[in-house]
């Protein structure tokens, strides 16, 4: 599949030779050769129409050999040298290219040691060069760190007498390595992966770890066994066009508070509420389903402005049925955010499942998602964020 026909190429250099890690590219990572993730990513792209391995190494092209869509392109000797850039590389990929006269529109660059990143991060990745009529891409995360110049042992981020709060501070950019896209025209004429116009692709913390040492295979391996409950699926995210939420546990911390005369006073977030209000402007529905009946809670939601508010709610099961005929919508389109469990069977159904850090280990155990937060304590807020951020990439 083209995007607007024009054609993508992705080139994956892997060389033999590694300083930090003899072998690097073919040593095994959770039962596959590392090189296999950057060929798989590429292959399993929607976009991605040419994929080229470009070694010096027999037993690399004899890895990349195994999967019949990739062309292995032997890299020359003087273009596999620990001081060769990247650069002259991707010119002698095109120009063996030419004369097949396969000419793309843009060149993708996967390093072997990311392999964290995921089919859609390229997908979402070209969509936004095309869409932003760039040059060139990059992929990075955000800096959340405070850094400081070893030389002058001086912060380089921040005022030292007027430090900001961390959720406060506008954090850098950082390159991750894990994706470059160029123009062809572009890198013909400036023989540079980068420049002109710049786009970036944001991708998470989690996923720009690089493969530079042997430790980082540890690391690596670890976050590969765990991502699918702690961290979000993107692409999943990106079909959601319905949330629905249970209150206690979620919108609140589960606590009951009593005044004076005995009356239940519930804490809400006015940090939720925000969440809430920008899911309504990008058009996605809110629903509430809670076993709970309390005028507290109503007249909250009411106030959100959630589409339907549905309380005292005995068969969870039933209401999802009616909300999916009512608004005419798939499994795969709705999330369910929910703490207990009461919410099981539909979190279950739903495309896509979360829960917070403190809900009941069941609920954990078939969640798309553990979030950090706590119910009543960014929660929701965490939740229309990942949502919102899928629909922007």
């Amino acid at each position: 599949m083209t995007v607007n026909n024009k054609k993508i190429l992705a080139i994956i250099p892997a060389r033999s030779g590694s300083k930090g890690i003899p072998r690097k590219n073919i040593r095994v990572l959770a039962g596959k050769p590392l090189i296999a993730y950057s060929i798989e990513n590429a292959l399993k792209s929607k976009y991605v129409d040419r994929v080229v391995v470009s070694t010096d190494d027999e037993e690399i092209a004899s890895i990349a050999s195994k999967y019949s869509e990739v062309k292995i392109v032997k890299r020359p000797e003087y273009l596999a040298r620990d001081d060769t850039s990247l650069e002259p590389v991707i010119e002698h990929v095109i120009h063996q290219l030419e004369e097949e006269n396969y000419i793309p529109t843009y060149i993708v660059l996967l390093q072997p040691t990311s392999p964290l990143r995921e089919p859609y991060d390229i997908d979402f990745a070209v969509e936004k060069i095309i869409k932003e009529k760039a040059d060139s891409l990059l992929s990075v995360f955000e800096n959340d760190r405070f850094i400081w110049d070893r030389t002058n042992l001086i912060p380089i981020n921040y005022d030292l007498k007027n430090r900001p709060r961390r959720q406060e501070k506008k954090w850098e950019l950082v390159e991750n390595g894990s994706i470059y896209i160029t123009r062809r025209e572009f890198f013909l004429k400036e023989k540079n992966r980068l420049g002109g116009k710049i786009a970036i692709y944001v991708m998470p913390k989690w996923k720009s770890f690089e493969i530079d040492e042997p430790l980082d295979f540890e690391i690596v391996e670890f976050l590969m066994k765990s991502r699918l409950n702690f961290y979000p699926n993107e692409e999943k995210l990106r079909n959601i066009k319905l949330v629905i939420f249970d209150v206690d546990g979620v919108f609140t911390d589960g606590g009951v508070y009593l005044d004076e005369d005995g009356k239940e006073i519930l804490k809400f977030s006015r940090v939720d509420g925000k969440g809430i209000e920008l899911l309504h402007e990008r058009n996605i529905k809110t629903v509430v389903v809670s076993s709970e009946k309390s005028s507290i809670i109503e007249s909250r939601m009411k106030k959100l402005k959630i589409n339907d508010i549905y309380l005292d709610i005995r068969d969870k099961e039933e209401i999802y049925k009616k909300i999916k005929e009512r608004y005419n919508i798939s499994d795969e389109e709705i999330c369910v955010c929910g703490d207990d469990i009461q919410d099981i069977p539909i979190m279950k159904k739903a495309g896509w499942s979360c829960c917070p850090s403190n809900a009941q280990q069941q609920v954990k155990n078939i969640s798309d998602y553990i979030s950090p937060y706590l119910g009543g304590n960014g929660f929701v807020r965490d939740i229309c964020n990942k949502i919102l951020r899928s629909a922007e990439i």
